[in-house]
């Protein structure tokens, strides 16, 4: 096993120190926001590399009778869908002399493993929206691709144009989280969740040295196997094409208006637990709107757990920094 390229080096270190020479509280810059997975639901697929799922594509046909006149038998339609999990990894190695430099080596570990956990919540969170396995095999298939046209699909009455044209767009969510609706999924007999296992001090081989040379580092090793199940399109609703450029100048999209005409998108609203998600820009254009249109429009703040969380007619709006601004126009 070979030391990577990427390990830290002493010069890492050396900015990683305070100048008491212990292990600071790093200013996250690079960490976002990306709340939908503290909402996402998830269920133990039934398959070791995801779930597969049956539909009822139709139902069977019934009739009114008379007295001494039968009916035809008749029977339901289904169909199975098979949802792929994708293995999300990470390694972390670091040289145990490097480690021990400041005198805390676990603190030292620490502080590097948090990094890791914020870059793959941020892969997921990513790939949670427009992954695409498709073109990407080794991802899961995301929330984008399988909401992709106005038009021509049977969820295409899920999908609403919010007037943009070119490639500045974002998109604005409404998802029931559930186990009927739309829920997470991990392979049967594996556990849910980011897996951290901390592989103590080993012995790998030196690839920036000498050739077949070793040395001993601390070794991280970081798993993510998750899907997404969209068990019934009807729960998910995707407001597409938010032009961000005509948004910010106020001529764009009337967010408050696109908002209402997807919850009366979703089936059924309390079948699950549902929230919005949208990314900076479009939270603090929907704020603004909200001032600039009749205050009664829906839009409140709720306290939840001590914090001020924003509302829309009771379903609560969550910040998503992995929905980004640079969307083609849906069609």
């Amino acid at each position: 096993m070979a030391l990577q390229a990427n390990a830290l080096t002493l010069a890492d270190h050396a900015k990683r120190l305070d100048p008491d020479g212990k292990t600071p509280h790093i200013v996250e810059m690079l960490s976002k926001n990306n709340q939908v997975l503290d909402d996402m639901v998830y269920m133990e697929g039934n398959l070791p590399t995801g779930t597969r799922t049956t539909i009822r594509t139709g139902l069977p046909t019934v009739a009114w009778r008379l007295l001494n006149q039968g009916v035809q038998p008749s029977k339901s339609t289904t169909a199975q869908v098979d949802e792929q999990c994708g293995m999300l990894e990470a390694w972390s190695e670091v040289d145990v002399e490097v480690a021990r430099l400041n005198g805390n080596t676990a603190s030292f570990r620490l502080s590097e493993a948090q990094s890791f956990i914020e870059a793959m919540s941020q892969e997921k969170a990513e790939t949670l929206f427009y992954g695409n396995s498709s073109l990407d095999p080794e991802e899961f298939t995301g929330l984008s691709p399988r909401y992709s046209s106005l038009t021509g699909a049977d969820n295409s009455q899920n999908v609403i144009d919010g007037g943009g044209a070119g490639a500045d767009n974002s998109s604005i969510w409404l998802i029931v989280w559930g186990e009927r609706s739309v829920h997470g999924i991990y392979p049967k007999g594996s556990t849910a969740g980011l897996d951290h296992k901390d592989l103590g001090e080993t012995t790998i081989q030196d690839a920036n040295g000498i050739a077949g040379a070793r040395l001993r580092a601390y070794q991280d090793y970081f798993t993510w196997k998750c899907g997404l199940n969209l068990k019934d399109w009807r729960y998910a609703v995707r407001i597409a094409n938010i032009d961000i450029s005509d948004l910010v100048s106020g001529a764009g999209a009337d967010l408050v208006d696109l908002m209402i005409k997807a919850m009366h998108r979703i089936h059924n609203l309390d079948a699950g637990k549902a929230a919005f998600y949208m990314n900076r820009t479009c939270i603090q254009m929907l704020d603004i709107q909200r001032y600039g249109q009749v205050k009664a429009a829906g839009l409140t703040y709720h306290d939840i757990d001590g914090k001020l969380v924003p509302h829309f007619r009771g379903v609560p709006i969550r910040t998503v920094d992995a929905l980004v601004e640079t969307e083609a126009a849906v069609s």
